[in-house]
């Protein structure tokens, strides 16, 4: 076996290596519905890393008397409910109506023509003749010609409608007084387990006394939607097929 025959084999070796850790775990979950995550810290997840955004210097407190009704931070007399610290959960309203058409089309064309010739140069236009193959006339040594003709079309509709609520957990606390908030919702339906996750910055004084916040009003905002399960498994093409997809030329 040659060195090429031996790259190709090592290849389809890993291929189906892979494949078959893939087979061995569904095989496992065969009859078993999907698990739930455990409820744990989100910044214990893999891949957390925390916020740092540039942020105003604070500005100097103010400090109210022993005997005062006034709180630095609250809107009214009693406390404000509303979350503020590290751990306080509120409501987070997405609602998403979003309608794209996008057409594009583009038609580009070029015509190069190109002709070179040495009539008379001191005589040494003889001397071509001399190492040239066949009958060579130095007037027309050189005639070329090139065409290109290119064609695009291109159109995107696309249609978005998302409408939930979801309860989001402040994981941090930004020097300025912002919040960070990250939320994740698991809805397991027979086989079929339904993720919906959600983060970003709030501003603490965007957070309605209901202590919910709409999504607009949330920076960096971060939505998925999604699932895993039986039919999210048939919906997703093969390795094999996502492997030739990405190689294949054509």
């Amino acid at each position: 076996m040659n060195r090429t025959n031996g790259r190709r084999a090592l290849a389809i070796a890993a291929l189906f290596v892979l494949a078959g850790c893939n087979t061995v775990e569904r095989l496992t979950q065969v009859g078993q519905v999907p698990e739930l995550k455990p409820i744990e810290d989100p910044r214990n997840e893999p891949g957390y890393r925390p916020v740092s955004l540039p942020v105003p210097p604070p500005g100097p407190s103010v400090s109210a008397g022993a005997n005062s009704l006034w709180r630095e931070g609250a809107r009214g007399f009693f406390r404000d409910q509303r979350a503020r610290r590290l751990g306080d959960v509120l409501t987070v309203n997405v609602t998403i109506a979003d309608r794209a058409n996008l057409s594009n089309e583009t038609s580009r064309s070029r015509t190069n023509s190109d002709s070179l010739g040495l009539a008379n140069v001191l005589g040494f236009e003889e001397m071509v003749t001399g190492f040239l193959p066949g009958d060579v006339v130095p007037d027309t040594m050189v005639d070329a010609e090139s065409g290109m003709s290119n064609r695009g079309t291109g159109e995107v509709a696309r249609s978005e409608d998302i409408d939930l609520n979801i309860a989001a957990v402040i994981t941090q606390i930004l020097p300025n007084g912002n919040l960070v908030v990250q939320g994740r919702q698991e809805i397991r339906v027979n086989y079929e387990v339904r993720e919906i996750v959600v983060g970003g910055i709030v501003r603490p004084e965007d957070v309605t006394p209901q202590n919910s916040i709409s999504h607009e009003k949330i920076a960096e905002l971060r939505v998925a939607y999604g699932g895993r399960g039986h039919i999210s498994d048939v919906q997703q093409p093969r390795y094999g097929a996502q492997f030739l997809d990405i190689i294949l030329p054509y």
